[in-house]
C-alpha cells in the first residue's frame, strides 16, 4: 500500500525536531572542494560535523558517529583507503551511511570504487540522474559533476538499485525522487541556485546522514531520507526568495537551514507518494 503523504510529512517534521534536539554526530569523508560548506550546512541544520579521513582513525570514528557520508568527489589514494575503513567500521557498529557517487561513469578510479562501495549496501545513495544511472550500470555518467540526463530517466534504475542493494536511492534534480524499491516519493521545492554554488548537492549527503542518525530503531530509512530532502528543499526555496544571485544565496541557505521549522515540512503539497510500478519502476 502507498505511504500516506500527510503521515509521512508529519514524520518529516518530527525527524527535523529530533535532529535539533539530539545534534547527531555526522562523520563526513567528502571532497576537498566542499569540506567547509558541508560542515557549515551540518551545523546549520542542528547536527555536529567531523571530517575524519585519516587512515587508522576513520574506521574507529565511523563506529561512534551517528551517521556517515562517503562522497567520491576527490578520491585521492589515502582517502579511498579511509573510505573503505570507515564503511567497515560503520557496518560493524550499525552506523547508517550514505554513498554519494560524484561524477562516476567514464572516470576509471571513482567508477569502480563506487561499484565496490555500493556492494557494501549503504543505507542510502544520493546522486544526480546520470550518477544513479552509471551506478546501476545503465549509463556512462554526466558532464563532470553535472547531470546530462533528465531526472525521470533514472527512476527505473534507481528502483532496481534500491531493490538489489537493499538501500534507499535519492535522485536529485529540479525535483527530488526518493525510492526504497517499492515506494517512490517526490519532494517539491528547492531552487536552481543550489547548482550555482559549490557544494550545494554534496552537502545534502551529510544532511541525509544526520537525519538517518536520529530515526527511531526500526523506522524506515526512506522516511529519514525524505525528511532530509524536504528540509533542504524548503530551506533552499526560502533562501532563493530573497537572494540577488548565488553570492547571496549561499549564506542565506545556512540561515534558512537554521530557521526552518518542523511545520514547514508538514505543509501539504511538498510530498507526492506513489508505488514504483505505477511510474515505470517495474520489477527487479
Amino acid at each position: 500500500m502507498p505511504v500516506d503523504p500527510a503521515g509521512l510529512a508529519a514524520r518529516c517534521g518530527d525527524l527535523l525536531g529530533a535532529v535539533r534536539e539530539r545534534g547527531p554526530l555526522v562523520h563526513a569523508i567528502t571532497n576537498s572542494v566542499v569540506t567547509n560548506v558541508t560542515a557549515n550546512v551540518v551545523l546549520a541544520i542542528g547536527a555536529a560535523p567531523a571530517m575524519v579521513d585519516i587512515v587508522g582513525e576513520a574506521g574507529d570514528f565511523a563506529a561512534v558517529a551517528d551517521g556517515l557520508l562517503i562522497n567520491l568527489g576527490t578520491p585521492a589514494p589515502e582517502q579511498r583507503e579511509a573510505m573503505h575503513e570507515a564503511v567497515a567500521g560503520a557496518r560493524r557498529s550499525g552506523t547508517p551511511w550514505v554513498l554519494d557517487p560524484v561524477a562516476i561513469g567514464s572516470l576509471r578510479v571513482r567508477t569502480p570504487l563506487a561499484a565496490e562501495l555500493v556492494a557494501q549496501r549503504p543505507t542510502a545513495v544520493r546522486g544526480n540522474a546520470s550518477e544513479i544511472l552509471a551506478l546501476a550500470g545503465e549509463g556512462s555518467g554526466g558532464r563532470g559533476v553535472d547531470s546530462s540526463d533528465p531526472i525521470d530517466a533514472a527512476v527505473a534504475a534507481a528502483t532496481r538499485l534500491a531493490r538489489t542493494q537493499d538501500t534507499v536511492v535519492a535522485v536529485s534534480g529540479e525535483r527530488d525522487l526518493i525510492t526504497d524499491g517499492s515506494t517512490l516519493v517526490e519532494v517539491a521545492g528547492g531552487s536552481a541556485m543550489l547548482t550555482r554554488m559549490t557544494g550545494g548537492g554534496c552537502a545534502l549527503g551529510a544532511v541525509i546522514a544526520a537525519f538517518l542518525g536520529v530515526r527511531s530503531e526500526g523506522a524506515p530509512a526512506l522516511e529519514a531520507v525524505v525528511a532530509a530532502h524536504a528540509a533542504y528543499s524548503a530551506a533552499a526555496e526560502r533562501a532563493a526568495s530573497g537572494a540577488d544571485g548565488p553570492g547571496t544565496f549561499a549564506p542565506r541557505l545556512l540561515d534558512a537551514l537554521a530557521a526552518i521549522g518542523p511545520d514547514e515540512l508538514r505543509a501539504p503539497g511538498r510530498l507526492h507518494v506513489s508505488l514504483t510500478d505505477q511510474v515505470g519502476g517495474g520489477a527487479a
